[in-house]
């Protein structure tokens, strides 16, 4: 069908190409385009798919009728030349989960990658560039290869499109669609595929033959699209089970776990919950060491042992030459599913679990007198996991001597998120101040597309920011009000202490409500502030902005002369996405 209109890219013609199935419609490698669009054209124009208005109205519309979703992306799938028979091919692992499955999809990947297999791994969201949400063998796909397979998608759909509402893909579902194509024409090995919300209407499951699924830790998220109870969303969660498929989740509570025990029996799989990680050390001693910090992530490192040994076994590729030895060990507690075996993890499994990186999860960054603790936490659970993460390692920074400390929290948090019940959450951190900013790198202009965000208003966020900060400031006033209430700097500060600002002391509501946070309307300006120039990498604030502002110049002076700083971002993987752009130039080259 004809297109309602050309644009100036169309004129890349596009070919059909063989993808390893018959039914395979797609593009030759010979059809490169006559002049070859530029990185930055592409991200460009796969922004305009955040601002589809009519696809917003059709996605609320299709919450009733969730199964519309799928169908609509199977649409999308032989529209841009794949049939779904095709990504059979993939040998995919699939992995669900409020929080971790991002965690864990690293480390089995890492651990396949090990192994000698070329690896795909699709991810989501991205943090400085979007081209980290589709990888080869652990790296993001090129800006070429980027260019080059966006091009090829998007004009396929655009030439077959029509007058429907949904007649282009939103963001998510496009990027989806882009990732199958890549992974099939790279001919990987396998393929890790993290679902972006939920499970069973998430625009990843259309797939109909993974090789293993995964489901790690649950908690409350999205409660709009998922459900409002822990069960309805381990419902959501379980609705990636296949038939045939064997599945593993991580100790849950009894209730999702009774849900996710019925949506396999319901689907026709065979699920089972992974042991603790202890349990596939040795007797003799063997300890597995993670590359990823923070006890949390123990869990998800016995997650993705399962799904790679899993996936292993049933491609005939077991240990690829080493013996992989079951320990045999009585589990200490009743659960209402089959306990998984531990076993000896081979060589490649023990390095993967080590050499795993995954950027703005527990992350720290060291810049001289700065410490940057990086997480991108947003749910109660991962920032109460957070919480003890940074407690640990703050305070044994501390006790090595690095003299007078001011703690400095940068926060936002994003969608429907209960942002006070969050931010009490970190208040044990004894912060010295809180900063509060949107996710935006800086507001000159500068910030690079693969950042921008369409569907929200530079006011909106502010005014999100605000309300934070006014969370915080009450939250602060209560702690300071409550006899029985932990200790807080409020309580607790002495004024020869490195948490011993004048500015925490006064007693007075009115000054607590506006002693130790400030709003800022990027990240830049937040990190400038709290590094006042102490961070080569960061220009210094211009002192003429917060001339008049008395907390922003009372701080000034104190994170002037503290002879170390510790800054804790979180809330939000944009906002970490945003930080690292800033304070890591080579993850925007």
């Amino acid at each position: 069908m004809a297109p309602r209109y050309r644009p100036f890219h169309a004129v890349l013609r596009l070919l059909p190409y063989e993808c390893g199935a018959a039914r395979a419609r797609a593009f030759s490698a010979q059809a490169a385009p006559a002049v070859r669009m530029e990185y930055q054209d592409a991200i460009r124009t796969l922004n305009t798919l955040q601002t589809n208005a009519s696809y917003l109205d059709q996605v609320k519309r299709l919450r009733s009728d969730p199964q519309e979703q799928l169908k609509a992306m199977k649409t999308f799938l032989e529209r841009s030349g794949l049939a779904v028979e095709d990504l059979d091919q993939l040998n995919i692992i699939h992995v669900t989960g409020t929080k971790g499955k991002g965690s864990t999809c690293a480390f089995a990947e890492q651990i396949l990658r090990n192994c000698g297999l070329k690896t795909g791994f699709y991810s989501s969201p991205h943090l400085v560039q979007v081209r980290e949400r589709i990888r080869i063998n652990g790296q993001p796909i090129s800006k070429e290869l980027f260019s080059k397979y966006f091009w090829q998608v998007y004009n396929r759909l655009e030439e077959t499109k029509d007058d429907d509402l949904d007649s282009m893909p939103a963001y998510f579902r496009f990027l989806t669609i882009m990732a199958f194509h890549v992974f099939l024409q790279e001919k990987v090995d396998l393929a890790v595929l993290e679902v972006g919300i939920g499970g069973a209407y998430d625009c990843t499951n259309i797939i109909r033959k993974p090789i293993v699924c995964g489901v790690s830790s649950l908690g409350i998220d999205h409660t709009a699209i998922l459900g409002d109870t822990i069960e309805k969303i381990a419902w959501q969660k379980g609705g990636i089970f296949k038939p045939g498929a064997p599945a593993f989740t991580v100790k849950q509570p009894d209730g999702p776990l009774q849900v996710l025990k019925g949506r396999a029996q319901e689907i026709g799989c065979d699920l089972l919950i992974c042991p603790d990680l202890e349990d596939y050390e040795e007797e003799e001693g063997l300890s597995l060491h993670l590359g990823l910090a923070g006890d949390h992530q123990r869990s998800n490192a016995s997650l993705a042992l399962q799904l790679a040994h899993t996936w292993l076994q049933r491609r005939g590729r077991p240990g690829f030459g080493e013996p992989i030895v079951p320990i045999q060990r009585l589990p200490l507690t009743k659960w209402p599913l089959p306990l998984a075996s531990a076993f000896r993890p081979s060589l490649p499994m023990v390095k993967g679990l080590q050499n795993t990186l995954w950027l703005g999860r527990t992350q720290v960054l060291q810049r001289g007198p700065i410490s940057y603790y990086i997480d991108g936490a947003h749910t109660s659970s991962s920032v109460k996991a957070c919480v003890r993460w940074f407690q640990q390692v703050a305070l044994n920074e501390e006790k090595s001597g690095i003299g007078s400390v001011v703690r400095v929290l940068v926060f936002n948090a994003t969608g429907d998120r209960d942002t006070a019940a969050l931010l009490k959450l970190l208040q044990p951190c004894h912060f010295d101040y809180a900063v509060f900013c949107p996710n935006i790198s800086e507001v000159s202009g500068v910030g690079i597309a693969d950042q921008q965000n369409y569907n929200v208003t530079l006011e909106n966020v502010l005014t999100r920011c605000l309300e934070n900060q006014k969370k915080w400031n009450m939250l602060m006033q209560e702690r300071s009000c409550d006899p029985w209430a932990p200790s807080l700097p409020v309580d607790t500060l002495i004024k020869d202490s490195p948490r011993g600002s004048p500015l925490l002391l006064a007693p007075s509501a009115d000054h607590l409500l506006n002693c130790n946070s400030l709003v800022f309307p990027c990240i830049s300006h937040a990190l400038q502030w709290a590094t006042q120039g102490r961070d080569s990498n960061l220009p210094s604030m211009d002192s003429n902005l917060l001339h008049h502002h008395p907390v922003a110049s009372s701080g000034s002076v104190l994170l002037r002369e503290a002879a170390h700083i510790q800054i804790l971002i979180t809330g939000s993987l944009h906002l970490v996405g945003g930080a690292l752009k800033l304070l890591d130039q080579s993850l925007t080259e």
